[in-house]
């Protein structure tokens, strides 16, 4: 189930990571490019985080909800920041 969230917030993933390059209009600084970087991240992270999930389901049922609940960190805190912003 939460596969299913993660690949549905893989769409409007895409238009937020077009746009995060905005960021470079004042200049490259270390803050910009850790702000695309980590919106860059999100997908790779469901992906690992799903195949590691899926993988360490029939032998330590703990950890493959750990792993598979890493993707989650993104959208929270994508959604504090709305909340706040």
């Amino acid at each position: 189930m939460s596969q299913l969230i993660y690949v549905i917030c893989l769409i409007p993933w895409f238009p937020i990571w077009g746009l995060s390059f905005m960021s470079f209009d004042n200049g490259i600084a270390l803050g910009n490019s850790m702000f695309v970087i980590g919106i860059s991240l999100y997908p790779v992270a469901v992906i690992v985080c799903s195949i590691l999930g899926w993988v360490l389901r029939g032998r330590n049922k703990t950890l493959a909800i750990i792993f598979n609940s890493v993707p989650m960190i993104w959208i929270v805190g994508f959604g504090l920041l709305m909340i706040i912003v």
